[in-house]
């Protein structure tokens, strides 16, 4: 038999003989690699153990995945169309008043299993539960709301489309004819979407193994939402989103009831708590005041620190400093008989100036995506290991190589499994593209054939650069690609031939390609992670967009008939973007010459001053970067104001404070308060507009004036008793 270090020993050896210090040193370390060796097996299986926690699918390991049919269930359809009309009335109230739109898949994601989850509970006390909800069927509800609601933002209500009405025409003070306007009708709207809004669905269907397996773009947005819903359907996931939902419920009903109690204070012009002079008259006419906003609270709660201090401080800068000083310059730089409004006059300054900075960081974001993308993907190309993933892609997954080998190994497996051929999206995108080269020049006959055929030459190209951008960055530049197309087709068609609709109308098309192609490629990257049917993802992007291209229209022709100011500046809903892209147009077949005196030198400053900062937060790097501001946050108040930036600094507050009172709890419930907030006062939205179509007015009208305005108005009361 042999003993502890290796050697040979016989029973009838002399117990009494002691070991040689030779033999003494062999023993103890035999000893102690056998302690190492049982220290290496503990270790060893305490790390298989921690990979099989961590590992995600190890979890679902016994669970069996349904095919793709089965994923598409009535119910899903269901949910998704009541979560659809929600959340595009929501992102068309965001659209029609200040233009930013948080990521709202995780409210989403939520929703779907909160209402599913009620849904089959009920089926399964009455017996009648044929199917459990599996977190496929969750992926499939989350992307088909994404795509509906996303066509809100696309379908240009707030931005290009809007800016077509003679309503937007008649603020850029310029000659405006019959060609160069085009009021919204519900026919055109919905014939128009369904026109260019599934072309970009098809246009990147083959390239899906390549931008999810082979370069493993994260998509972090993408990737967050199936981490969410991959939780929600863990034992563990699941108790702790029934806490979420019951929170959001909570603060939905909370808003829902504050948005109606204040209605009842607003019977006429700026009455009500959204007058509310919370920081003095004087800091209220130039629109600093907290308007008392449950939704842009919660806007603020789910945007980063970073984005609510920069739109503060470009509220502080413009409102603040810049127009008090060139209002003072009334008579000089431009007359001082024109109104506010007028284009000539100060409105000048605002308006160009937030275009300028728009312009200089889209600009920027523009060419750095690209110069990180096109080096990539040659070097990529020339590279024999095709799995390699590429230097730009942000991986900060910290599992072990065992646990991603299996992980992937199932995800791949399954993402492979059920097929979309390409004969299916190459004739989709010829179909749909012949179709469109033949209608849209009647819905817009500024914009040709030859126009729109351009368009789709160069479009699956630009889809693809915007898709791997945003799956580098999370960063979509829909809106760029479709703001460099209204000023390459405005200047082709010209000034005599309608050139500022041709431009809008071909935003449009441009935004609505490149935007849905990025949506579905990081539809893929969740249904990837949550182990849902390509095909099952793609059908129900189709069908959600379906849903937008009729939803987002009929909401907007609701706002649009019962807000008879809609798009007005100083209104409850003034549109800011829509005079932006309209000026945009104006300028690309126009020029620079109907700008006010020195509005161009000051443009060219603040579009330097936009690449600069830009520059400057990269090459500082991360650490000092979250420090300075981002120009694209800090352009949109110039135009609108800070009122609703303090709204939403209130929310990133109230998270600051929560945060330090109890992180964990935060980082768990903040999400559900702030979707809460957000739901419950864009629901309010849709009870206001029946009532305002019903021409039912609120009783009260709450007023705030100063000392010396309530006494002449007493004293003019007085007069008349």
């Amino acid at each position: 038999m042999e003993n502890g270090d290796g050697r040979e020993t016989h029973p009838g050896e002399d117990r009494g003989i002691e070991m040689s210090d030779q033999s003494q040193m062999t023993h103890r370390r035999g000893k102690k690699e056998e302690n190492s060796a049982f220290e290496t097996a503990k270790s060893a299986a305490a790390n298989q153990e921690e990979d099989d926690m961590m590992s995600i699918e190890k979890v679902f390991e016994g669970k069996r995945v349904p095919p793709w049919r089965e994923q598409l269930t009535f119910r899903a359809m269901v949910v998704s169309f009541l979560l659809s009309i929600m959340f595009s009335i929501i992102v068309m109230k965001l659209n029609l008043t200040t233009g930013i739109i948080p990521s709202l898949n995780v409210s989403a994601g939520l929703l779907g299993f909160f209402f599913v989850k009620t849904w089959t509970k009920v089926l399964e006390k009455s017996g009648l539960l044929q199917h459990a909800f599996t977190r496929q069927e969750n992926t499939v509800i989350q992307t088909c709301v994404v795509a509906a609601y996303g066509i809100a933002f696309s379908g240009g209500f707030g931005s290009y489309l809007f800016a077509m009405s003679s309503r937007t025409a008649k603020q850029s003070s310029e000659e405006n004819s019959s060609q160069d306007t085009k009021d919204p009708q519900l026919g055109w709207m919905i014939g128009f979407l369904f026109l260019v809004s599934f072309i970009g669905l098809f246009s990147l269907v083959p390239l899906r193994k390549v931008m999810i397996i082979d370069y493993k773009l994260s998509y972090p947005s993408g990737t967050a939402t199936a981490h969410l819903i991959n939780g929600f359907h863990t034992p563990q996931g699941a108790k702790l989103a029934k806490k979420q939902v019951k929170t959001l419920g909570k603060f939905f009903v909370g808003s829902f009831l504050w948005g109606f109690f204040q209605w009842f204070y607003t019977a006429g012009d700026n009455c009500g708590f959204v007058s509310f002079p919370t920081l003095g008259l004087e800091a209220y006419k130039n629109r600093f005041y907290f308007d008392f906003s449950a939704t842009y609270v919660g806007v603020g709660m789910i945007c980063p620190y970073l984005v609510n201090i920069s739109v503060l401080l470009g509220g502080i800068l413009s409102w603040g400093i810049m127009w008090p000083l060139i209002g003072n310059r009334k008579g000089s730089w431009y007359s001082a008989a024109l109104p506010p409004s007028n284009l000539h006059g100060l409105q000048g300054y605002r308006v160009f100036i937030s275009i300028a900075m728009i312009l200089g960081d889209g600009l920027y974001n523009f060419v750095k995506v690209l110069t990180k993308t096109i080096p990539a993907i040659i070097s990529h190309a020339q590279s024999k290991n095709m799995a390699s993933t590429l230097p730009y892609t942000e991986n900060d997954n910290a599992a072990t190589d065992s646990m991603i080998s299996y992980d992937d190994q199932r995800r791949v497996e399954l993402f492979l499994k059920d097929q979309i051929p390409k004969k299916v999206a190459f004739v989709g995108y010829l179909l749909v593209a012949a179709i469109s080269i033949a209608t849209v020049p009647h819905i817009f006959p500024q914009l040709k054939w030859y126009h729109i055929l351009v368009t789709y030459t160069f479009a699956p190209v630009l889809a693809f650069c915007n898709a791997y951008g945003c799956g580098l960055t999370d960063w979509s530049l829909a809106s760029t690609y479709g703001k460099l197309a209204i000023f390459i087709f405005g200047a082709w068609v010209g000034s005599a031939h309608g050139g500022v609709l041709a431009g809008l109308a071909a935003c449009g098309v441009m935004m609505n390609i490149v935007s849905t192609a990025s949506d579905l490629m990081q539809d893929f990257k969740t249904g990837y992670l949550t182990l849902a049917s390509p095909r099952s993802m793609f059908i129900s992007q189709v069908i959600g967009t379906a849903m937008g291209c009729v939803i987002g229209p009929c909401v907007f022709w609701l706002f649009y008939k019962a807000f008879k100011d809609l798009g007005v500046p100083g209104s409850e809903y003034p549109a800011p973007y829509a005079l932006v892209y309209r000026n945009m147009a104006i300028l690309g077949v126009d020029g620079f010459s109907s700008l006010p005196k020195h509005c161009l030198t000051l443009c060219y400053i603040f579009f330097a001053g936009a690449i600069l900062i830009n520059l400057l937060r990269d090459v500082v790097g991360k650490k000092w970067a979250k420090y300075i501001p981002l120009p694209m946050a800090m352009a949109i108040p110039f135009y609108l104001g800070p009122y609703f930036a303090i709204d939403m600094c209130m929310g990133s507050l109230i998270l600051f404070i929560w945060e330090r009172l109890d992180k964990p709890k935060a980082d768990k419930f903040a999400s559900a308060v702030a979707s809460g907030l957000i739901c419950g006062d864009g629901i309010w939205t849709l009870p206001q507009s029946i009532l305002a179509l019903a021409k039912v007015q609120p009783p009260i009208c709450m007023k705030f004036l100063s000392r010396t305005t309530n006494d002449k108005v007493d004293a003019f009361i007085e007069t008349l008793s």
